[in-house]
């Protein structure tokens, strides 16, 4: 699924709606391997592993370019040999399909 979900596109998220229970959270984190539950259920996050700064720069780089063509940014903290990547849909202050799309994409960038 993770190739489905990155195929999808994040729909604008206006407010207004429920974030994700646990259950269905669970069943789309099972979806991107590698990431986990964050802030107590509200967010998603990874952790990336580069050989040097530079690597990590240009992985930060190409995911704030992803998320500014999807308009579903995420927090990034990066430096030398890691990039950490956290997801949440600010505006209901949870989670959301739109962040487990985003973490298939980024899953997607980090192996090209």
């Amino acid at each position: 699924m993770t190739t489905e979900l990155a195929g999808k596109v994040c729909t604008p998220c206006q407010g207004g709606v429920a974030p994700l229970g646990p259950e269905e959270a669970a069943r789309y984190l099972a979806e991107v391997p590698g990431w986990t539950l964050a802030d107590e259920g509200s967010a998603i996050r990874r952790t990336y592993r580069f050989g040097n700064f530079r690597e990590a720069l240009a992985f930060a780089d190409r995911v704030g370019a992803l998320a500014e063509s999807e308009g579903h940014h995420p927090d990034i903290c990066f430096g030398w040999g890691y990039a950490t990547v956290s997801l949440q849909t600010k505006k209901i202050k949870g989670l959301h399909e739109n962040d487990f799309i985003m973490a298939a994409k980024i899953d997607r960038t980090a192996s090209a």
